[in-house]
């Protein structure tokens, strides 16, 4: 069985003293510590339970080589390795149509590097807008507390003038000109779906100029 993570919730305060009502704190991201990963997988839960999409984070592919049996009801792998390159981190349906992406953060304030994204990846995402799959990566400036949705025809295009002229890095200002700026919040706590919306109107407007 593959165990999709749905991340952690927010709880309410419990009252402190008899007659106090409990209190919602405001959702503080940054505070609680949440990685890009954990703040999607709670997205997509939330997404999931009210009906609206159905995306999980693929399992990766490894091969175990190496079982022990502390106990009886329970087993730890001692050695395992991969057995293919994984392709992005996230698939799913919204609204008929394919979803396909990569979560990737930095802690860097002013560009992001390249170099994150692996051959396969991009060949991958390619692959999948060939087949008209709605593609992008989920960039998380994480010190910022900034988050963008950029389409994979723009990595496309950076991914490969990287390989070909050297270019390291795109800069957080030609993120900003590409891409469509979300903001973390509660329920759903990234809520790039709304991008998706807008990924998909141009698309349809593109489409209808032909």
């Amino acid at each position: 069985m593959v165990k999709y993570p749905t991340g952690s919730v927010v709880p309410l305060r419990a009252a402190q003293r008899p007659g106090e009502k409990a209190v919602l704190k405001k959702a503080s991201f940054s505070d609680r510590g949440m990685t890009l990963e954990q703040q999607i997988n709670e997205s997509n839960q939330y997404y999931l339970d009210e009906r609206i999409a159905v995306v999980h984070k693929k399992p990766t592919p490894i091969q175990i080589v190496k079982v022990d049996y502390p106990k009886r009801s329970r087993a730890v792998i001692r050695e395992a390795y991969f057995r293919q390159a994984s392709t992005t981190d996230y698939n799913g349906v919204y609204r008929g149509y394919y979803l396909d992406f990569e979560a990737k953060e930095t802690r860097n304030k002013t560009s992001f590097p390249l170099k994150n994204f692996h051959e396969h990846q991009i060949l991958h995402l390619q692959q999948c807008l060939e087949q008209e799959g709605i593609c992008f990566a989920l960039i998380g400036f994480m010190t910022l507390d900034r988050y963008f949705v950029t389409p994979a025809s723009f990595l496309i295009q950076a991914w490969q003038t990287w390989k070909a002229a050297g270019k390291s890095s795109l800069t957080l200002a030609e993120i900003e000109a590409s891409s469509f700026e979300i903001k973390s919040g509660f329920r759903p706590t990234l809520p790039y779906l709304k991008a998706v919306d807008q990924i998909i109107a141009d698309r349809k407007l593109e489409h209808g100029n032909k």
